[in-house]
């Protein structure tokens, strides 16, 4: 007998790593997002799974390898036949978008920003050019019009950030339609933690997460490192500040100096239970997109964060000004502070409760989601037909990187004839 449940596919940029990485997170979650809505939930990737990435078929997923620029994936999913595919990121997207319109015109293409990478890119840039970043400076940039380009050739995209749906609607011309706000969401029971948590008194010392392969963290733990860690040591003789984070680097792991009170810990299994025993959090990220992870497994252990804008971005803590800090003396001084005084960090971690459940609670969402899917489902045609710039831009991709696809398939193929021989 047919099963008749609806079909996703998701295409990972990489198989999902949530105790390790904030864009792990937001590939499960929206994977049980998906399950919730009654769909048939397959993942796929072609990167290699690493000693992080989550064991996902016990959860009902069905996870199969995929190659890169080979043609058993047209016959994969045209036998799959996927109602929804999803891309995770822009450059999944250009991978593979093409193929899945080919073989499945009528199959809906989203595409998950996880954040807008060009955004974070133009940052990162105009920093280490010592440059003020500006929207025109964004849009200038290569990757902004690949990114946006993987925008507009897909049915709808999902926007993580509140700040970044505005940044679209400011500096963009993308129709409002092709695009989702759709945060981190957590259940009701989200928070439960801080009700079995430790309070303020034994609570001790600061950390910070981030793994290493993200270039935000590595220049937040040299910024701690350099220009913030010092003047927090002073004031606090005796405080420690642990560093956690899978895949750090060797110049990294090299910072571990005791003496100063900086400890380099690297990845471990439970950071939830470090955070219940931890006084504050450190968030002094100087670029960046999105919405951080690491704010939000705080907030969900009650530890509250000092942080930088970028930061706070995307969140009510933005307009906080005993939270969020303007450079390393202001950033110092405000940590001292919380974890010195008792009231302001009760408040702060009220606050942080109170903001997952008001603001990203899966169940404002999940209706709004199930929506969003059912009228594309119901008007994909007439959709399309109004996004001229994407129709005009897939024709064009299925135009160069089929072929360029297609070459890249061939030379492989040759390639495996020659050593066989």
């Amino acid at each position: 007998m047919e099963n008749n449940t609806p079909k996703v596919l998701v295409i990972g940029l990489t198989w999902p790593e949530p105790e390790a990485t904030g864009a792990g997170v937001r590939t499960l979650q929206l994977l049980n997002l998906l399950q919730s809505l009654n769909y048939n939930v397959t993942l796929s990737s072609a990167a290699a799974k690493t000693q992080y990435s989550a064991s996902l078929e016990q959860c009902g997923i069905d996870c199969v390898p995929i190659k890169l620029n080979c043609d058993s994936f047209d016959q994969f999913i045209a036998e799959l036949k996927p109602h929804i595919v999803v891309f995770d990121r822009f450059l999944t997207e250009e991978y593979f978008g093409w193929r899945v319109a080919e073989q499945l015109p009528d199959t809906i293409r989203i595409l998950d920003t996880q954040d807008l990478h060009s955004l974070r890119k133009s940052r990162e840039l105009a920093l280490k050019k010592g440059i003020a970043f500006t929207s025109d400076f964004w849009q200038v940039q290569e990757i902004t019009l690949r990114e946006i380009a993987s925008i507009y050739r897909c049915d709808l995209s999902l926007i993580i950030s509140e700040y970044e749906m505005a940044w679209l609607k400011a500096n963009s011309r993308i129709d409002l339609s092709l695009l989702f706000y759709l945060p981190f969401v957590y259940n009701s029971s989200g928070s439960d933690h801080v009700l079995t948590a430790p309070d303020y008194e034994l609570r001790s010392h600061f950390c910070f997460i981030g793994n290493g392969k993200h270039a935000p963290n590595i220049d937040a733990i040299n910024y701690l490192k350099r220009d913030i860690w010092p003047k927090i040591r002073r004031a606090l003789p005796n405080a420690k500040l642990n560093i956690y984070g899978a895949y750090l680097p060797k110049n990294i792991l090299d910072l571990y100096q005791p003496e100063e009170g900086f400890f380099v810990k690297g990845w471990v299994n439970d950071m939830g239970e470090i955070l219940q025993k931890t006084r504050v959090n450190l968030l002094p990220l100087r670029f960046g997109a999105g919405l951080k992870g690491k704010l939000f497994q705080s907030v969900r252990y009650g530890t509250p964060s000092v942080m930088t804008v970028t930061g706070a971005e995307g969140t009510a803590f933005v307009t906080n000004k005993d939270l969020v800090a303007s450079d390393a003396i202001d950033f110092s001084e405000k940590a001292v502070r919380l974890y010195k005084d008792k009231e302001q960090w009760n408040t702060a971690q009220e606050n942080g409760i109170k903001l997952i459940k008001d603001e990203f609670g899966v169940e404002i969402y999940r209706p709004l989601f199930k929506a969003a899917l059912q009228d594309l489902q119901k008007n994909l045609q007439s959709h399309r037909i109004t996004n001229f710039t994407g129709r005009m831009l897939l024709h064009h991709t299925m135009g160069s990187s089929k072929y360029l696809s297609k070459w890249i398939t061939l030379k492989q193929r040759n390639a495996r004839g020659e050593a066989d021989e």
